[in-house]
């Protein structure tokens, strides 16, 4: 259902410090914690946040989710459902781009969710 995963100028500039901070070089992966760590909040991402703003970075929907693509497909259509919305290709693309900025955001700021707590529980911080 999705073939690209877009991310915007602004978060693409926050992926660029969080890969000098963390030495992972990989977009992707730096991506798919945000959209994890986002997806653990009960609220849907403020639209607003990243509203109008243009693709920086496109990777295909593979290089994003790997290996377990068919799980984060499975769990941004959980996302999907749980918000209300139709499962379409409209509103997945939109919920991923809303899910992955959040995060991005939470790993660049936020002291109880940021990328030193992760790194800290995952037990290389």
């Amino acid at each position: 259902m999705i073939e690209h995963v877009k991310i915007s100028t602004r978060g693409k500039s926050h992926l660029i410090r969080l890969k000098t901070k963390t030495g992972i070089d990989n977009w992707n992966i730096l991506c798919r914690w945000a959209f994890c760590l986002s997806l653990s909040e009960s609220t849907l991402p403020r639209s607003e946040s990243v509203a109008g703003e243009g693709a920086a970075i496109e990777m295909t929907w593979r290089t994003f989710g790997g290996d377990l693509s068919d799980v984060y497909l499975a769990l941004l259509k959980h996302a999907c459902h749980a918000q209300g919305l139709e499962i379409n290709k409209k509103n997945l693309e939109s919920l991923l781009w809303l899910h992955i900025h959040r995060g991005i955001g939470y790993l660049m700021g936020d002291k109880k969710k940021g990328i030193e707590n992760m790194l800290l529980h995952a037990g290389l911080g």
